[in-house]
């Protein structure tokens, strides 16, 4: 009885720590946007091209990759003018026609999904001529309304990594909001991880170098449950509450995985146990995981792995431009 009011115990915590120091607000259980994207039915009804459009829930973006390529540039742009809204956030269409169809959101937005709190992806620097590419995958209480954060980690990557790196802020996933049972539990991290690895997919179909992924606390969990699925060179976790696997063989993945933790980031009072579903697992720095751990010693805050000048910083910039 005595271990399973321990175990019990550990589990409350977890529920009421894990997640991000920006939403301590009570919060209830929140719904990732459904249903297909907005123009959906104008985009399949549309038979000017004399052949049926992709259809935006069912196509690979392999196949929406090879469908773009064989039209002229004519059809693409009357494509991106009449359905900006599908073409924006389809992924395997190429990128300079996503940030055509995105030019209101802001310049070279990938993706744009004003539905609910909204999903947005961004890149900084040349996507197109890259030779390494990153993606940035936020943890909790980050939306279109909160975006610039994310997209400064972004430029702040950007800047620190080599020349012919671009990095991608990517919240193209519903994240936690707030203290409530969505931090603790893995639900809107699995619809996050089928986002983030039909994203990655999509860069593929593209064209573009396999990325690494940089992943701030519960944005960790969403690339633990992607790993497998994605074709990342790197998975770089910091702030992380844990990635839902006891180890990294149990990622299943071929990419090399990092960690970073500071000693000053409330996230090591977090209890590192999945329990009836709340939690999620290993602590990805200890030594057991089987990561490689990052230097982390100057990093202030949980928010701040970013922050320029950090030793943390130099080693993501090393990753991202392949120095490491």
């Amino acid at each position: 009885m005595r271990r399973f009011r321990k175990t019990l115990n550990t589990a409350v915590l977890t529920a009421l720590l894990v997640g991000s120091t920006a939403g301590w607000a009570s919060a209830g259980s929140v719904s990732a946007p459904s249903g297909p994207l907005p123009g959906t039915a104008a985009w399949l009804a549309d038979d000017s091209l004399g052949q049926e459009l992709p259809d935006p829930t069912t196509a690979t973006p392999a196949e929406v990759a090879a469908f773009f390529g064989d039209l002229t540039d004519t059809q693409q742009r009357r494509l991106v003018d009449d359905h900006p809204a599908v073409v924006g956030n389809l992924d395997g269409v190429p990128v300079n026609l996503r940030y055509e169809a995105n030019a209101p959101a802001g310049d070279q937005v990938l993706a744009y999904d004003p539905r609910g709190r909204g999903l947005i992806a961004q890149a900084v620097g040349d996507l197109e001529n890259a030779t390494h590419v990153s993606v940035i995958v936020p943890g909790s209480d980050i939306d279109i309304s909160t975006f610039d954060r994310t997209a400064q980690w972004a430029a702040d990557l950007r800047a620190e990594a080599s020349d012919d790196t671009a990095v991608i802020a990517w919240a193209g996933y519903t994240t936690p909001s707030g203290i409530g049972p969505d931090l603790a539990t893995g639900r809107l991290a699995e619809t996050g991880a089928e986002r983030l690895s039909r994203f990655t997919d999509g860069l593929d179909a593209a064209g573009l170098p396999d990325p690494a992924l940089f992943c701030h606390s519960y944005g960790s969990v969403v690339c633990g449950l992607a790993a497998p699925d994605t074709d990342a060179s790197d998975i770089v976790v910091m702030g992380s509450p844990g990635m839902r696997a006891d180890n990294v063989t149990a990622l299943d993945t071929d990419a090399h995985v990092w960690a970073a933790k500071s000693p000053d980031d409330w996230i090591d009072r977090v209890p590192n146990v999945e329990v009836l579903g709340l939690g999620h697992g290993a602590d990805p720095t200890s030594p057991g995981f089987g990561a490689t751990v990052l230097p982390a010693d100057d990093v202030p805050a949980h928010d701040e792995y970013f922050t320029t000048g950090t030793s943390t910083l130099t080693a993501f910039a090393a990753i991202a431009g392949g120095d490491l």
